[in-house]
């Protein structure tokens, strides 16, 4: 069941991603830049769950083949289609991954922030380069060790970061507002303001 507070959440962290885009530095060396956007798609398969955390990244996406300008002031089909598309058709995936796997992690204390880490790192970092890289090496016509180097290797410990980043905040905040909580799934209630 499609609820507004779902969707309403998923439109937020959708324009998390799109403002992220902006956050762009250019290495030179390849047409990979480094960006926030992967930190988005982590947040929001963290915080959104695995249903609502796809759609928000998928509508940034769709929008972008479209023509909107939400990759950086850039948009079309040349954008999903170009070099570094493969990385951005895996977001929605990786975003759904994050959520799905960390509602199966039980553990508390410490061990939860190691969990949360670790599936945050290997879906939304390594998941991606199983997709973008390939998809690079294809498009841009070259050496897959070629696009390992242009595409996977720079930007590893970035998404460690991000991973931790995410991994920080997603944690704590997910005790009070979980996945089910922020989209309004599973039960959960709104209490009004006048009984606060």
């Amino acid at each position: 069941m499609v609820t507004v507070r779902g969707v309403v959440f998923s439109a937020l962290f959708a324009a998390l991603l799109a403002v992220f885009s902006y956050t762009r530095i250019d290495l030179g060396f390849t047409p990979v830049p480094i960006t926030l956007q992967t930190l988005a798609v982590m947040m929001a398969g963290a915080f959104l769950g695995p249903g609502y955390g796809f759609l928000s990244i998928l509508l940034v996406v769709v929008l972008t083949a479209l023509g909107l300008p939400l990759m950086g002031g850039n948009g079309g089909l040349p954008v999903i289609l170009g070099a570094t598309g493969g990385y951005i058709v895996s977001w929605p995936f990786s975003a759904l991954l994050i959520g799905w796997f960390l509602q199966k992690v039980r553990a508390q204390g410490l061990m939860r922030y190691v969990w949360t880490f670790i599936v945050v790192e290997a879906f939304g970092s390594l998941f991606v380069y199983l997709i973008g890289v390939p998809w690079l090496a294809v498009v841009g016509k070259m050496t897959l060790a070629k696009a390992l180097v242009g595409g996977c290797f720079p930007f590893l410990l970035g998404d460690a970061i991000k991973a931790g980043i995410t991994t920080l905040v997603a944690v704590p905040l997910g005790k009070q507002y979980p996945p089910a909580r922020l989209t309004g799934r599973g039960g959960s209630r709104v209490v009004p303001l006048d009984h606060a």
